[in-house]
């Protein structure tokens, strides 16, 4: 009995081994051809990667088995036909107990491949995200592939590197243009500051141009740095917007009786201011519109016309600010919102802005829910139109 154990096992192994090479290599071919298929199906149909964990696990146990079962039932009958043994319980168990060890032998390692081949996207992700850092906000994941839910994380991944690249760009220029803005009025202040030391004590003519300049310098770096104050507050979302209900006519009307008592050289008009309430940060709103009508009087020749107008207009609060003035270009309109940009013909030292005006303007209505629409033309004039949602 031991001897022909022995002859079981010592032919077993020989035929085995043969077949084991045979499947190997048939396993192989198969898992190479379907996994192509595969990629070549999910380019173009979504599958989740428990989809396709499942899938090749399934697929990988049936092939296998499929594999054992023929190896088992060939080798029973080989050896039943050539080799009768006394007990089929000892041949049977021989042949489950080989055919189970080579079975966990092949899924271990072409489940492992598998695996690791599914699981490749997920190392390479690991190895570029790791290469990005403040100074290479370039990279980007390769969204490229099939489409499931590690493209999604890609994607998704690759849309918050562009805003935080877009944010960090702005900060910079932010900071680069506020130190531009502020460079100046410090010269100048430290160049009155120097006259004075050298000659100003002894001469009031100079004593009193160097002090008038000085205040002036003052008060332009006060004005800008408190504008900057309130943008970084807002970037921060500390900036306070205290909202009550107010009828916003009646701001208007504040608005239009400033502005005829300190600018008499433009002609003011209203033709419609319409009673309706609002619910709105009052002194907030009140400070957008007046940036509005400051940039009209600046950029509007003298006795030019400037109109300010409330109504209502499809459930929304309409405001309008219409100017006869020297116009914005088609080139310089979409970027009027930007920190400190400069158009050619509106955004001097001389005509008294800072770049900064317009931005907090669309701050202040961003964050009522409203709207900003522009249009204008050089030479013929520019009307801005903010959209405010009603009190319901």
């Amino acid at each position: 009995m031991k001897n022909k154990l022995i002859l079981i096992f010592t032919t077993l192994f020989k035929v085995m081994r043969a077949f084991f090479v045979i499947a190997a290599l048939i396993v192989r071919f198969t898992f190479r051809l379907l996994h192509s298929i595969l990629d070549g199906i999910t380019e173009k149909i979504r599958f989740s990667i428990t989809f396709k964990i499942t899938f090749t696990y399934v697929w990988l146990f049936l092939l296998i088995f499929s594999f054992m079962s023929a190896g088992i039932m060939g080798s029973f009958n080989y050896f039943i036909q050539d080799h009768p043994p006394e007990n089929y319980t000892h041949l049977l168990g021989a042949i489950l107990s080989f055919f189970n060890l080579i079975g966990l032998i092949a899924i271990i390692l072409i489940g492992a491949r598998a695996s690791r081949k599914l699981l490749a996207p997920v190392k390479t992700m690991t190895k570029t995200v790791q290469e990005i850092s403040f100074h290479a906000l370039d990279k980007r994941l390769n969204v490229k592939g099939s489409k499931d839910e590690l493209k999604d994380l890609a994607k998704t991944f690759n849309e918050m590197l562009d805003r935080i690249q877009k944010s960090v760009e702005q900060q910079n220029q932010f900071v680069s243009d506020a130190s531009h803005e502020l460079r100046t009025p410090i010269a100048v202040v430290q160049g009155y500051a120097d006259l004075l030391v050298r000659w100003g004590k002894d001469d009031p003519k100079v004593l009193e141009e160097s002090i008038s300049a000085i205040k002036s310098e003052a008060e332009s770096m006060n004005a800008l740095v408190e504008k900057l104050l309130f943008l970084a507050r807002g970037d921060k979302n500390s900036q306070k917007v205290e909202k009550q209900s107010f009828p916003l006519c009646e701001v208007v009307q504040e608005i239009l009786k400033e502005t005829r008592l300190i600018d008499p050289h433009h002609q003011i008009l209203n033709e419609r201011n319409e009673e309706f309430m609002v619910l709105a940060d009052r002194k907030l709103i009140k400070e957008a519109i007046r940036i509005f009508m400051d940039n009209s009087i600046k950029f509007t020749p003298v006795g030019g016309t400037i109109k300010l107008n409330l109504y209502q207009k499809a459930k929304k609060a309409v405001i309008s600010i219409e100017d006869s003035g020297i116009g914005i270009s088609k080139e310089d309109l979409p970027y009027i919102f930007n920190r400190f940009y400069r158009a050619d013909k509106s955004r001097t030292k001389s005509s008294g802005g800072t770049g900064l005006g317009l931005a907090i303007a669309k701050w202040i209505i961003d964050n009522h829910q409203g709207k900003i629409d522009v249009w204008s033309e050089l030479n013929a004039g520019t009307v801005v139109r903010i959209e405010l949602p009603l009190q319901r």
